[in-house]
């Protein structure tokens, strides 16, 4: 009779293998010449960073209404504070500043269920976000139905104006350029000619220019007794600008594709769009996500150009704020800060795509 031994348990590594004490010997002192290094290197950051840590949080006056508030030698960070409605909303109505809560708050909830993966129904979240959202933001935010006061977009300003035209240009850039992409490979000589136009011309010209472009010459286009709000300028020559670069990102993508992805599709009977939208699009899409989301950070960070025609946004309400005399001198605290701001949203979508990109990843890399 044959007695069988029960499996030994498996044991947990030693300590020092595992958590941060092992994560440290991994990476940073796995031998004599990686730990000198390390050690040079970390006594090197604090000595630089050290300074920089006593002015911004050390001694920084945090507290106040007014200059006089600032009396250490550090950071003025008073300055932000008693300027921060102006900051985030500019100049919008205060007793309206609710609607922009609630656009913002919409928008960061739409954000997180689509981006957390267990959240159900996301294609129904994801065809409000493109269609239903954008007219609610517009009729709260422009106000004049239902009751609702109007706000002209000359009142519209700092943070709410740099996400306005960063959401409105992402949105819109990205199926243009798509589009753009599909014509610059399409068989057809007239719709590849004149994909190849737009997307050339638009990438030999400098941003400024399509700004005042879209701000002196767009209006020439329609009748004369049409508004053309200056806010809708912007958006449609941002849009167009960037929807250039998108279209050449696309384009690597759907390069890198084998053709017999698409003449599979074919033996299959699938018309052009259903091969597109269906097999080569997806595959292509995946393989340029790190160049999309670059073209995401460029765009938002180009946003502050809109001051050349006369939009205040976040960085241009900072450079306003610094003019006042009673605010004279602080200019290294509002730059800080602006640099702050926009360091948050561009780590967060490249964090973001490098999530996205661990998730959609099928083993095709090398």
């Amino acid at each position: 009779m044959s007695s069988h031994m029960p499996p030994i348990p498996a044991r947990q590594p030693p300590r020092l293998e595992q958590g941060i004490v092992g994560w440290l010997r991994a990476n940073l002192f796995s031998g004599p010449l990686n730990s000198l290094v390390s050690v040079a290197i970390i006594v090197m950051l604090g000595y630089l960073l050290w300074p920089l840590i006593q002015w911004a949080l050390i001694n920084a006056d945090w507290v106040g209404d007014s200059r006089e508030a600032c009396s250490s030698e550090g950071a003025c960070w008073v300055f932000i504070s008693a300027r921060l409605e102006t900051i985030v909303y500019g100049f919008y109505p205060q007793a309206a500043r609710w609607r922009v809560d609630l656009v913002f708050a919409l928008l960061a909830a739409l954000i997180a269920w689509l981006a957390i993966p267990r959240l159900p129904i996301k294609r129904w979240v994801c065809l409000f976000a493109l269609f239903g959202f954008p007219i609610i933001a517009y009729v709260l935010l422009s106000g004049g139905h239902f009751g609702l006061m109007p706000v002209s977009t000359r009142d519209w300003g700092g943070l709410m104006l740099t996400l306005t035209i960063a959401v409105v240009g992402i949105v819109g850039s990205l199926p243009i350029g798509v589009l753009l992409a599909l014509g610059r490979r399409s068989t057809m000589p007239l719709v590849r000619g004149v994909s190849v136009v737009f997307i050339e011309f638009w990438r030999g010209v400098p941003l400024i220019t399509v700004l005042f472009m879209a701000s002196v010459m767009l209006p020439l286009f329609v009748p004369s007794e049409v508004d053309f709000d200056k806010l809708l300028r912007a958006l449609v020559g941002i849009m167009l600008f960037w929807s250039a670069y998108m279209a050449e990102v696309v384009r690597g993508g759907l390069q890198a594709i084998p053709s017999g992805q698409e003449e599979a599709g074919k033996a299959l009977g699938l018309s052009y769009w259903q091969r597109m939208g269906l097999i080569v699009l997806p595959q292509a899409l995946k393989t340029v996500i790190p160049g999309i989301v670059n073209t995401f950070i460029a765009l938002f960070k180009d946003t502050s150009l809109v001051l050349v025609i006369g939009l205040l946004d976040l960085l241009s309400i900072i450079q306003a704020g610094l003019t006042d005399p009673d605010w004279l001198g602080f200019a290294i605290e509002g730059y800080v800060f602006a640099a702050l701001v926009y360091w948050v949203f561009c780590f967060s979508m490249s964090r973001y795509s490098q999530y996205v990109e661990r998730r959609l990843d099928t083993g095709h890399r090398n």
